[in-house]
């Protein structure tokens, strides 16, 4: 069980700290939930703590760990069919695994910059790069354009 002022990650929404820990009733059972904000957005969520481990919530990981994922964020082949790339890129932003999202995030930049995306690639590269900045922001205890900054440095001397 996590604690009010923990730092984690919701795949597909990004990292946040617990704001809050609160009892709910529903259908006449207690229930736990986490209140997390989220910075990037600034998005606040309600997480059922009894199904933390199936929705794959997870700590952030150390700012060091962050970099080395990103600096080794290779490229992978992806299908033709956008179709198909955008149903594998939500499977790897779902599993919650950052290495996952920053593969996601590198291999749409890489594609765009040699073919353009779709709208809902788009979208998809949005998403990751919003995940990767939550956890950047909070690990490195720093502002959005900040870890803009560090994030962009990373990925686009290989791009």
């Amino acid at each position: 069980m996590y604690q009010k002022g923990d730092k984690i990650v919701y795949p597909l929404y990004g990292a946040g700290v617990i704001e809050s820990i609160e009892e709910k009733e529903i259908e006449g059972e207690p229930q736990t939930y986490y209140v997390l904000n989220i910075p990037v957005g600034n998005l606040k969520i309600m997480i059922s703590a009894a199904k933390a481990r199936d929705l794959r919530i997870r700590l952030i990981h150390s700012s060091d760990d962050i970099k080395t994922f990103l600096l080794n964020a290779t490229k992978i082949v992806m299908p033709d069919n956008w179709n198909q790339r955008y149903r594998e890129n939500m499977e790897r932003i779902k599993s919650g695994e950052l290495p996952e999202v920053a593969a996601v995030y590198y291999n749409l930049l890489l594609r765009e910059r040699e073919r353009g995306l779709s709208t809902a690639e788009k979208k998809v590269m949005t998403t990751s790069k919003q995940i990767i900045l939550s956890e950047l922001i909070l690990a490195l205890e720093v502002e959005k354009n900040e870890a803009e900054d560090i994030m962009d440095g990373i990925f686009f001397q290989g791009a």
